[in-house]
């Protein structure tokens, strides 16, 4: 790198022996001829400044002392000073000052041996030549910033297009997912309607077929047999579709906590009247089965969709076994921990290797065009892995297929919702009162009237919410509202009963509904009990005693 010397000495002939000193040992050195060349030389940019005393007396040094305090960070320019020999106090003191403003200076008293001042001038130049390093490298320091604050802000930007990306695929894939499952629900339940339509069938046979064999006989025991059986399929009709609702909700997956051993007894009416006379279901449980945590109603939907699928590879029939058992401190996907395991079992066609590696694949079928969309395992796989299990296939071709699930133990016991059934008799209510019924459908307010008469109330009907609460309004008496949940007009009896909390917060309410589900969560928070529709005389009686906190 070339190097400059600047030689201020305006006075004698130190000016050009310094500069032939300097040149024989290699250093350019440029005259200056007075004091504004110096500060503007400076200005332009040297490497080093050789200063006779002298030729600075009388100048105006704050001049020179700005300059070098404007000096960049990496800058501190070397000053080599030739004193005079003026030794007064006023001198020395000017001197000091020179010193302080100049910052980086050498002082060389007169005379000066030649290699003293070569000396001190090439230890200047080659501080010098280090304080342009240091500019270079915080040069490259700059510029490596700027680099990388480009290269974070374009790394950023492809971060952000990367991770809307990524959400609008996850939105897209739980959309997808939704639809496979909606679509598996909708194919379980054709696999339902053969045997719903039968059994349906069956039972409005004996009620239509019941009611014209009355009318025709009078003889008093054949017609409480009668009645007797009319009730009987009026019955199970009310819990079949009861069981229809509950599976077939659409919602969201929500876990609760579910008693296997109660939910697969409920569930075995539903299986038997779904697969057909020729395959029964065997269910076995190891006593003291533990609870789980699932939503329920997509466990109903894998145990049918699973049972549907050994049905089908058995051709001649069979039977279909369902196992439990509780597995204490399993290895499951998430670390060990207690599970349960729900083993379906079949002795069916089996599967091959190559069939069971891909079993679990949505679409995957070997069922013929029409009869299967290749979701079922798919849901079954994905509901095991959402519920915190997984899943586990053995096959063998001419034995059978055992598919089992495994579901980590819920912490808390089973819970059930507010809903009231008829499990135990008790007296009528002591005493008589006044209701007020809010019912649309004409022909239920009218055999209801007749019920809630028969049980010793005085009934006030009214067809909607707002009729209800125009009748509360007339300062009647009332000791109960008992309300339908689903109404037309845009109010339901849940609105009706939060409208009666803030009026009459100590009117009881007893709600009532043909599919308790939809509103399970929001009678649940207010405290209101449900009795499902369709109900007999002794289950209205037992609801309202309930409700009223009657003895009985």
């Amino acid at each position: 790198m070339h190097q400059r010397v600047l030689v201020f000495a305006p006075i004698g002939r130190d000016a050009p022996a310094t500069i032939d000193l300097l040149a024989r040992a290699g250093i350019a050195a440029t005259l200056c001829r007075d004091y504004a060349q110096l500060l503007g030389d400076m200005e332009a940019g040297i490497d080093a400044a050789f200063v006779a005393e002298e030729g600075l007396f009388g100048q105006d040094l704050d001049l020179l002392a700005q300059w070098v305090s404007r000096q960049p960070a990496w800058s501190d320019l070397p000053f080599v000073v030739l004193t005079s020999r003026h030794d007064e106090p006023r001198v020395t003191r000017w001197r000091q000052e020179l010193v302080r403003g100049l910052r980086n200076v050498a002082l060389l008293e007169r005379p000066v041996q030649p290699i003293t001042l070569i000396s001190v001038m090439q230890a200047a130049l080659r501080a010098r030549l280090r304080q342009h390093e240091v500019r270079s490298l915080l040069a490259a320091r700059e510029q490596a910033a700027a680099e990388l604050e480009s290269l974070v802000a374009q790394r950023t930007e492809q971060l952000q297009q990367v991770n809307s990306q990524l959400r609008n695929e996850m939105a897209e894939r739980a959309r997808i997912e939704e639809s496979l499952r909606h679509a598996q629900k909708l194919e379980a339940l054709g696999q339902l309607t053969g045997g719903v339509a039968h059994d349906f069938n069956n039972l409005l046979m004996v009620i239509t077929a019941g009611l014209d064999m009355m009318e025709r006989n009078q003889d008093p025991a054949r017609r409480a047999r009668m009645l007797q059986g009319m009730r009987q399929a009026a019955q199970r009709g009310a819990s079949l579709t009861r069981q229809l609702l509950a599976f077939s909700r659409s919602h969201a997956l929500r876990p609760e906590t579910v008693d296997l051993a109660r939910h697969l007894q409920d569930m075995k009416e539903l299986l038997d009247r779904s697969l057909g006379g020729d395959v029964q279901v065997d269910i076995r449980l190891k006593p003291d089965l533990w609870s789980v945590r699932v939503d329920p109603g997509e466990l109903e939907l894998v145990l049918l969709n699973l049972a549907v699928n050994a049905r089908d590879a058995m051709a001649r029939g069979g039977v279909i076994t369902i196992d439990g058992e509780n597995l204490p401190d399993w290895q499951g996907p998430n670390g060990r921990g207690d599970f349960v395991s729900l083993c379906v079992r079949d002795n069916g066609a089996g599967m091959s290797e190559e069939v069971k590696s891909h079993v679990f694949e949505p679409f995957f079928t070997t069922k013929d065009v029409g009869k299967g969309s290749g979701l079922g395992l798919a849901q079954v796989y994905g509901f095991a892995q959402q519920s915190g299990g997984t899943t586990e296939i053995q096959s063998e071709q001419g034995v059978g297929t055992a598919i089992t699930l495994y579901l980590p133990r819920s912490e808390h016991d089973s819970t059930h919702v507010v809903a009231l059934h008829p499990d135990a008799a008790a007296a009528a209510p002591s005493s008589t009162g006044s209701v007020l019924m809010v019912e649309d459908d004409v022909e239920v307010a009218a055999l209801v009237r007749d019920m809630l008469g028969d049980i010793g109330y005085d009934v006030i009907h009214v067809s909607n919410p707002d009729a209800a609460l125009g009748a509360l309004a007339n300062a009647r008496h009332l000791d109960l509202v008992f309300s339908d949940i689903m109404m037309p007009g845009g109010k339901s009896g849940i609105d009706l009963a939060r409208e009666l909390r803030q009026r009459r917060p100590d009117l009881p309410v007893l709600l009532t509904s043909g599919y308790i589900e939809r509103n399970r969560d929001e009678a649940v928070a207010m405290g209101i009990q449900v009795l499902p529709k369709p109900y007999g005389l002794e289950e209205l009686r037992l609801a309202i005693a309930a409700v009223l906190e009657v003895p009985h």
